[in-house]
């Protein structure tokens, strides 16, 4: 035999062992009390540093995300609601940006950490329903999932309730199997917690309240005093919210009403097939990639499942809690896509964003799915080898991106550079800060974000005020009106300018975005600079 037909066959065999010990030591990590949190901390941190410089690539070429915008304008005063939605992504951007600088990075960072966090309170989840080594693999999974990195872009309500309403079934989890009345205070305050997010979240807790009713063991729970103590502690906790939403005459409501409610039967239908095709595609990603770390190589495909003979795979599952994550996961995929037929709602595929999260448990919780050392490892290889490669393919493919789409005003529009030129305009004029900017949302919260005066954002003709101004303060402070010609709305804001800056300079400033020699859309923005009262 040839040393060359040796070599090969000797370095596979000191590469095999290697792995196996490799795999080895993730798995005792994974499932030693004393690591496997420490673990799941460092791979989430890992996870929310990478993908916040891949995300500082990817968004170069763009100014932040409008909803991102608008939750630092909201962060701006605090109150018990902003209008369309309830304060807490207001609140958490407030005290977010008193450290950290107001910088695009900076909301990335947000957004990772948001989904970091998220990755722990799921990991701790699991452990209520799986042992420690499954519990680590669907926190990877997760970190697999689009929501969790590409689309976990833009920080806003629907990201935060992937740390809140894991919190809920968590409480919930807790609360099932203790049935104390202090486990009950804990699901009443996460109610609490995750309403202060978004309303959309009652889909989540409505799973939840049927998950306690149609489970076997539902008389013993609903026996205890945890369920009663936590809607009394729910209740408590959101009076001061359900005040403010006294006072403003409900507009949040009034605002989807307004905005979700359709006509047609028919696009709803098909709004809703977007939405649960949009939703399937995401979970297709993780659910293959895990498939792959389980049976790879193909000989091991029926190696991943147990025969039902040997028990011992069986002890890896808490079966009464892998119920009730069965149940609610099944109650929010198919509640809302009926509800949104039943109810003619505009289905916005974001809503998905915060109701999947318990896909990777569900899957994993199958009892008779074995899971072993290997598959641990690959999984997290897999995840690794994404990750790095899509780091460094991330700079070549904002550039693509842009040079594919140029005149996208939307995604590339300058609004930043619009932001520093009116602060300095103001300045010249006036000498003093620049207090209030009046437009579209799309326009009023980039200059909220943007300028370094951060003025308080007016939108004319919004019933649903975010309440951080007035009509009354704009005109007594002075305020800029800006109408983005490129918008279908331009004829009603020229027409609201009018009314109300009579007194307004009136100018047109342009914009455009250059970035690695591909020039963005150049936009024209209607200006009117109303000044401060005499």
């Amino acid at each position: 035999m040839s040393t060359a037909s040796i070599l090969p066959a000797a370095s596979r065999a000191r590469h095999r062992p290697s792995l196996r010990r490799l795999a080895a030591w993730l798995s005792e990590r994974a499932r030693n009390p004393d690591t496997s949190l420490w673990l799941v901390i460092s791979f989430a941190i890992c996870h929310a540093v990478l993908w916040t410089f891949i995300l500082i690539n990817l968004k170069a070429a763009q100014d932040v995300h409008m909803d991102v915008a608008e939750a630092f304008a909201w962060g701006q005063k605090f109150q018990f609601g902003y209008g369309k939605h309830p304060p807490l992504s207001g609140w958490i951007a407030g005290l977010w940006f008193k450290v950290f600088p107001v910088r695009d990075w900076a909301t990335y960072a947000l957004a990772m950490t948001t989904l970091g966090i998220g990755l722990v309170v799921n990991w701790f989840i699991a452990l209520r329903v799986v042992d420690r080594r499954r519990a680590f693999f669907v926190v990877v999974m997760l970190a697999l999932y689009p929501i969790f990195n590409f689309k976990g872009f833009k920080y806003n309500p629907d990201l935060l309730q992937l740390v809140t309403l894991p919190l809920v079934v968590l409480a919930y989890l807790n609360a099932f199997e203790r049935r104390t009345w202090r486990s009950g205070i804990w699901l009443g305050l996460a109610g609490a917690l995750a309403l202060m997010t978004k309303y959309w979240v009652l889909t989540m807790i409505g799973a939840i309240g049927l998950a306690a009713l149609i489970h076997p063991e539902r008389l013993a729970f609903l026996r205890s005093p945890a369920p009663w103590v936590a809607i009394a502690t729910l209740v408590v906790a959101m009076i001061p919210h359900l005040i403010w939403l006294t006072d403003v005459d409900f507009v949040p409501l009034t605002y989807a009403g307004d905005v979700y409610s359709l006509s047609s039967r028919a696009q709803s239908a098909q709004l809703v097939l977007g939405y649960v095709g949009h939703n399937v595609a995401l979970l297709a990603l993780p659910a293959a990639l895990a498939a792959l770390a389980l049976a790879w190589p193909p000989r091991w495909v029926t190696r991943a499942w147990s025969d039902g003979e040997n028990l011992k795979v069986y002890l890896g599952v808490n079966r009464r809690q892998a119920l009730n994550v069965w149940i609610i996961q099944a109650i929010v995929a198919i509640g809302p896509p009926l509800g949104g037929l039943a109810f003619t709602v505009y289905m916005k595929t974001d809503w998905g964003i915060s109701l999947f999260f318990l896909v990777p448990l569900a899957l994993v919780a199958i009892p008779s799915l074995r899971v072993r050392e290997m598959a641990l490892f690959r999984i997290a290889a897999i995840w690794l080898v994404v990750t790095l490669a899509t780091l460094v393919a991330s700079p070549s493919i904002a550039s693509l991106e842009m040079a594919g789409n140029p005149n996208s005003a939307a995604s590339y529009g300058a609004r930043s550079q619009l932001a520093r030129e009116l602060t300095e305009l103001w300045h010249n004029k006036f000498g003093s800060r620049w207090s209030i900017v009046a437009g579209t949302t799309e326009v009023g919260e980039p200059m909220t974000f943007y300028s370094p005066d951060h003025p308080a954002p007016f939108t004319p003709g919004e019933v649903w005020s975010s309440g951080l101004t007035s009509l009354d303060e704009a005109k007594r402070l002075g305020f800029i009106g800006i109408c983005d010609t490129t918008d279908s709305r331009l004829p009603t804001c020229d027409a609201w300018m009018d009314a109300n800056a009579k007194d307004a300079e009136k100018l047109v400033m342009t914009t455009q975005r250059f970035f690695r020699g591909h020039p963005g859309p150049a936009i024209d923005w209607r200006i009117y600079i109303a000044p401060p009262a005499k």
